[in-house]
């Protein structure tokens, strides 16, 4: 069994631990930003190409006492790299991270390990100078209470780029954290949603390539095939496998709409790329089928009415750092609790990092949850149906 680590955003642990559970992996343990769990060799790859709400999947390489730089090269030497890596590969220790240990000095740590990788691999293989010509892969490393963790990287690029999106606009909403909140409001693909502040797409593209079950990671590659043990025969078949589980028998309704006319452009467009990489992954199987896009009109929220008796209102609105200014935020908060008049019926969910939004809305959300996006701290509000039939 393997040892994989996913990184996540601090909040959203219990998600992806549901999410890793449901792909029939077993959990060992989280901590804050990150899920520890169990799997064979077939979860390298499918955890990669499945999972929604994580950022990036390491595969733990040793795990090992050190109390001091001796011990710390050691255990690092220690580790079978020649199975993991190839000759030509540039090996990049590029983050570490301590926490009430002995060995303290991230750069120290850092040159150590990078050491002792190159010496191992050197001796086995009988090479003094290494071209590094090959594909770029990093290692983390995590000093936890004297317990080193090694890391690999397994994705590359963040897992939230998923090579549909070209141009996110200004401060994008991470696909990763749109998938959080649709599984936050437990959302079900016959429910229609909309977000009345959409910008490039994100959260009514996430939900159609959710409704309609398609893997998040079909869009792009992962540093895992640059790896020596890839065994790409299995992942083609990963991929089928997947493929054929995608639902083009649903009938959803997702819809976006924004002010802003470019930001309805680059929705479209993004969209289109979404559906023309499911139909690509169709037809990789032999199907002709395809799904439809989510619709993007230009409307002020203001002017919405609910087009469905029932639904769920999801969004991204500004936050203030990027309208400027913190009076046009207030108000545009303070409009919003037409939302609440025009879809009486629906429920809501509205992440921001504003701390005025509360004071301005006039409903009380029935639960709140804290969310690390991005760089930003931010505050996701829940409206359940219920509770939206009184203040």
């Amino acid at each position: 069994m393997n040892t994989l680590v996913a990184l996540c955003a601090i909040g959203a642990e219990k998600i992806l631990g549901n999410e890793i559970k449901h792909l029939g992996y077993k959990l060992v343990s989280n901590a804050p930003g990150r899920v520890t769990f169990l799997g064979d060799d077939d979860s390298i790859f499918k955890a990669n190409l499945c999972l929604r709400t994580t950022d990036r999947i390491f595969l733990q390489v040793a795990s090992y006492e050190a109390l001091d730089f001796d011990s710390l090269y050691d255990g690092a030497y220690s580790v079978p790299w020649q199975d993991y890596l190839k000759k030509d590969s540039k090996i990049v220790v590029d983050k570490v991270r301590t926490y009430k240990s002995k060995l303290n000095s991230e750069h120290s740590i850092q040159g150590m390990v990078h050491k002792a990788i190159y010496s191992k691999l050197g001796d086995i293989w009988h090479i003094a100078n290494f071209p590094e010509s090959g594909e770029e892969h990093d290692i983390r490393v995590y000093v936890d209470e004297n317990t080193v963790l090694l890391m690999l990287d397994l994705s590359g690029l963040p897992l939230h780029k998923r090579g549909y999106r070209t141009d996110g606009g200004i401060a994008p909403l991470r696909e990763t954290t749109a998938a959080v909140l649709l599984q936050e409001m437990m959302w079900r693909r016959k429910t229609p949603l909309h977000d009345p502040f959409c910008g490039s797409g994100t959260i009514a593209i996430e939900a159609a390539l959710y409704a309609y079950n398609v893997a998040p990671g079909f869009g792009r590659l992962f540093a895992l095939e640059s790896l020596a043990f890839y065994d790409e025969q299995r992942a083609t078949e990963i991929k089928n496998e997947e493929a054929g589980k995608i639902r083009t028998d649903v009938e959803v309704r997702i819809t976006g709409s924004d002010l802003d006319a470019k930001a309805i452009e680059r929705a479209k467009m993004n969209a289109e790329h979404a559906c023309v990489m499911v139909g690509r992954t169709l037809k990789s199987i032999g199907n002709d089928a395809h799904v439809l896009r989510p619709d993007f009109v230009q409307a002020d929220f203001k002017t919405l009415s609910a087009p469905y008796p029932e639904g769920l209102i999801l969004c991204n609105p500004p936050y203030g750092e990027r309208l400027g200014e913190e009076e046009e935020v207030t108000q545009l908060y303070k409009d919003m609790n037409s939302l609440w008049t025009d879809f009486p019926e629906w429920e809501f969910g509205v992440i921001t990092s504003n701390p005025n939004f509360l004071q301005q809305i006039e409903k009380k959300p029935c639960m709140t949850k804290k969310i690390k996006a991005g760089n930003l701290d931010t505050v996701f509000y829940i409206y359940k149906k219920l509770q939206n039939q009184k203040k």
